[in-house]
């Protein structure tokens, strides 16, 4: 399995069991291994140690941010004024005036594309790169499962685990899930249970952030934990014949929660109250801002990827009231946290090795539209085109790549799939795409298929 398979100079051949499982895999159009595929493949000169993903769950709408087209029909271009940035061609919403003057900064990619409109198969296919396994009617039958695509950071860790304290992966500031239904693409899918990522499910802008999160409750030390484990261990060896085989699983999950309580390094990350207050004030006191200062953190503690979510599912879903929500709610508070983030990584130095990726699952309707007994108008689900945002680990700034047609409906230009983006994250951490996943049944997949969105590096 996946512990044998750890050096990069090991190569395999396909027995007739795997190829007869791959063939099954082929069937539902998952990527497989080349035959002489190693495990893990690394790339030479990776231009990143830690990425930053930005989700906007629901989905921008492209034409109100990034996309402006002033000289469409008025029912097209809707209620925003485009604004000149430091970029000459690279104009952006005039609600977003600091990111505007950081443009050189940042790239974007005006061209993201696929078919998918529906939230479920659309978030699963944005947070994993990879088209979703299955597809039924009805959200609830789409919903997360141990048969969905890994998480970038899940297949991260699969593919470089570490024991250190520091997990590969966080998610915050909350899971994505609709009451008691969870959105795919989140978790480690297929892959063991012990490669999901971190959750932190506290609002980092609430004064009691830590002491709800990493904090061991009152009379509890690390000293105690670890005299608990101790007496564990001597429990456990003399009934380890008696173990179930994913008893091991509980014990690996188990081990990496004490490790991660007791790193020094992580419990440091989240002691978000010791940013000086001006820094704090610059994000934001909002939860969009202090989540991107965590994120900020977390990276500079060792984690490799880090999302964010701003906000819980269909905050972004701006079927109505889309221009009152993007100009009183949304469109400033991203503005002011995004800015914050890409200066302060810039100051530190982190920007030259943290990648920060923006997206959605898709873009909205060229067409505003009002909703049946809806007061206020809103676009709909539109994965055709939209925007991307791209920055650090050798970004080349101040560009946009591709161009959408004269109403911002279809790719003029080249369009990227979220496969793509995918394979430009991993490529960009030092992984290659072709390097090995194996799911619940043995079965070798490719790690990503798209291909590197080359331009953002100036080739």
């Amino acid at each position: 399995m996946a512990s044998n398979w750890q050096s990069s100079s090991l190569r395999f051949m396909l027995s007739r069991r795997d190829w007869l499982t791959s063939s099954g895999a082929a069937a539902f159009g998952w990527p497989l291994l080349s035959t002489t595929a190693s495990a893990t493949q690394l790339v030479s000169n990776p231009r990143a140690k830690s990425v930053i993903l930005i989700y906007l769950p629901g989905g921008l709408a492209q034409h109100d941010s990034f996309d402006l087209k002033p000289e469409a029909p008025v029912e097209i271009r809707g209620e925003f004024q485009p604004i000149a940035t430091e970029v000459p061609g690279m104009d952006v919403c005039e609600l977003l005036p600091k990111l505007a003057r950081r443009t050189k900064q940042f790239a974007l990619v005006r061209t993201m594309s696929h078919k998918e409109n529906n939230h479920f198969p659309a978030t699963h296919y944005a947070l994993t790169g990879h088209v979703m396994p299955r597809q039924l009617p009805g959200d609830a039958v789409n919903a997360a499962s141990r048969h969905d695509w890994p998480s970038y950071g899940s297949a991260c860790d699969y593919v470089q685990p570490r024991n250190d304290g520091i997990p590969n992966s966080v998610a915050l500031p909350g899971i994505l899930a609709g009451g008691a239904t969870m959105w795919p693409g989140q978790n480690s899918g297929f892959l063991s249970p012990r490669h999901d990522p971190w959750q932190v499910n506290r609002d980092p802008n609430q004064k009691a952030f830590r002491e709800e999160t990493l904090e061991f409750p009152t009379g509890v030390t690390i000293e105690r934990v670890n005299q608990r484990q101790r007496l564990l261990k001597q429990l456990e060896l003399n009934r380890q014949q008696c173990l179930l085989p994913q008893s091991e699983s509980f014990d690996d999950l188990h081990q990496s929660a004490v490790t991660l309580l007791t790193s020094g390094r992580m419990a440091q990350a989240f002691q978000i109250e010791n940013e000086p207050d001006r820094l704090r004030d610059n994000y934001g006191r909002h939860t969009f801002g202090q989540s991107l200062l965590l994120a900020r953190r977390l990276v500079q503690a060792g984690v490799k990827i880090v999302q964010a979510n701003m906000g819980p599912v269909q905050t972004w879903d701006t079927h109505e009231k889309n221009f009152v929500r993007l100009r009183d709610e949304l469109l400033p508070k991203l503005d002011q946290a995004l800015s914050a983030l890409l200066d302060d990584l810039s100051e530190s130095g982190l920007l030259e090795e943290t990648m920060i990726v923006m997206t959605g699952e898709f873009g909205r309707t060229p067409a505003i539209s009002t909703l049946p007994g809806a007061q206020f108008a809103g676009r709909n689900h539109w994965a055709h085109v939209y925007t991307a945002l791209f920055a650090g680990a050798g970004v080349q700034h101040g560009q946009v790549i591709g161009r959408s047609d004269a109403i911002g409906a279809y790719p003029a230009t080249r369009s990227y799939s979220p496969d793509d983006l995918g394979t430009t994250l991993f490529e960009a951490m030092g992984l290659a795409a072709t390097s090995e996943l194996r799911d619940q049944f043995g079965r070798p997949m490719q790690l990503a298929s798209g291909q590197v969105i080359d331009e953002l590096y100036g080739s």
